[in-house]
């Protein structure tokens, strides 16, 4: 129990969602002095991530770990995996982010779904006294009721996971979407394919829609199917003319992995056996007996094409609704930070471009708020992992006082030539972070890089 009468100088600091960079900013906030609290809306921490656990990171693991992590787990006796080893999503939670949980231990609370943050006492309209005033952070129990708990300051990096981006055009989800996606025609975005989704697949026709990474990841699984069940087909959509952006720079790009990627998916592709529909826009869908009808308008005009089963695999968008009675100072485009969101609109910018940034160009008019990792780029697809590292050491350091610490952000980055954008402002972003390349925040997974 939280003791009300303490000052909001002695008050935790409160992080919500347990995924790399929320764990991460623990570390952090614990290395300096600072009493954390992280707040787990799973059973478990990096709940998001076990769904595409059986994804291959195309990061190896040196730009995985965060430096204050390791600080902590090594003084725990813990013994780093092989830094140039590309780690599963399954590795990345059991071989890293457990280790870190078991060492933050009683800063973590699991099961802890936070459905609002305010001030305690005041709304969002009130100004009087505001900075003095602590946080609140309302976490929903599941008889109903609900528990508030004070805190100093409060960082979001509850990722975008949650929170896919429709298949509709416009941002909006197309006729029959919901209907479909309730009847399991359309599927959670990076399915096990060749793991225990396998018989969902096997035999199908299956349609991949998305320009980003997870759509590349996904397709080399159902290629990789296809080889040892010929009946089943691939079909892959994309709003743009051409595919050419998902391939990335291949040979080019500094993560050797994601120019693999690049490479086999295009070898796939012009070797027939992925089946591609470009500048094809989504208008709605309807059953065909048990099958789906995905009703588009195509290059030549209408298109219809009936699939068994459909892949998302066009990015998420951040969910805003729980931050509604703070005062947030957001970009218009991107839903990032104002500040930020110039400097990661992937329409200028790749993942390897963007520049380092703090806690300075991550605060809003709401003292002591910060969004971070995946949900601080918004809609943009550009976020690496490392980058939410970097914010958590600077809010961190800032929180301390150490304002030079805070504002000597610094940051080098891997050119992934993986950022593209497709069926809207987004192309294929995560929960967290989640690998350099979510929440994230991608996976080879949950972010387009």
């Amino acid at each position: 129990m939280q003791d009300s009468a303490a000052e909001p100088h002695d008050l935790p600091v409160v992080i919500i969602g347990a995924g790399p960079v929320g764990l991460a900013a623990a570390a952090h906030i614990r290395e300096r002095g600072l009493t954390p609290m992280v707040l787990e809306a799973g059973d478990s921490v990096a709940a998001a991530i076990r769904t595409w656990g059986h994804t291959r990171l195309f990061s190896p693991w040196r730009y995985n770990i965060d430096e204050a992590a390791r600080r902590l787990l090594e003084a725990s006796g813990w013994q780093e995996p092989d830094l140039d080893v590309l780690p599963t999503g399954h590795d990345l939670v059991d071989d890293y982010l457990i280790p870190l949980a078991a060492a933050l231990h009683d800063a973590i609370r699991t099961d802890s779904r936070v459905v609002a943050v305010s001030r305690e006492g005041i709304d969002k309209t009130r100004s009087a006294n505001r900075d003095a005033t602590p946080l609140l952070v309302r976490i929903a129990r599941t008889d109903g009721s609900h528990e508030d708990v004070r805190a100093r300051s409060v960082i979001d990096a509850s990722g975008t996971w949650s929170q896919p981006n429709p298949l509709g055009r416009s941002g909006l989800p197309a006729a029959g979407e919901k209907r479909a996606a309730a009847q399991g025609l359309i599927t959670q975005p990076l399915p096990a394919v060749n793991g225990t989704e396998r018989e969902r697949f096997a035999g199908r026709h299956v349609l991949v829609v998305g320009a980003g990474h997870s759509a590349a990841n996904t397709l080399l699984d159902l290629a990789e199917l296809a080889a040892d069940v010929p009946e089943t087909r691939v079909s892959w959509a994309v709003r743009s003319a051409d595919v050419a952006g998902t391939y990335g720079g291949e040979a080019d790009v500094e993560l050797a992995a994601r120019g693999a990627i690049g490479s086999r998916l295009r070898t796939l592709v012009e070797s027939g056996a992925i089946d591609v529909h470009t500048s094809f826009v989504i208008s709605g869908f309807e059953a065909a007996g048990d099958r789906l009808r995905v009703l588009a308008t195509g290059a030549a005009g209408p298109e219809d094409l009936t699939v068994d089963v459909l892949v998302p695999a066009t990015g998420f968008r951040p969910d805003l609704s729980i931050l509604s009675e703070l005062r947030l100072d957001l970009d218009p485009a991107v839903e990032a930070p104002r500040q930020l969101g110039p400097l990661i609109d992937p329409e200028f910018h790749s993942c390897g471009s963007v520049e380092p940034h703090g806690e300075q160009v991550l605060s809003h008019p709401e003292p002591g708020f910060y969004i971070v990792g995946m949900k601080s780029y918004g809609r943009a697809p550009t976020f690496l992992m490392a980058t939410g590292y970097e914010q958590v050491r600077s809010i961190a350091a800032a929180l301390a006082g150490d304002r030079a610490a805070a504002d000597a952000v610094h940051l080098d980055l891997p050119e992934t030539g993986v950022c593209s954008a497709d069926l809207g402002p987004s192309c294929d972003a995560s929960d967290e972070p989640l690998l350099v390349a979510v929440g994230g925040a991608a996976p080879a997974s949950s972010t387009c890089c």
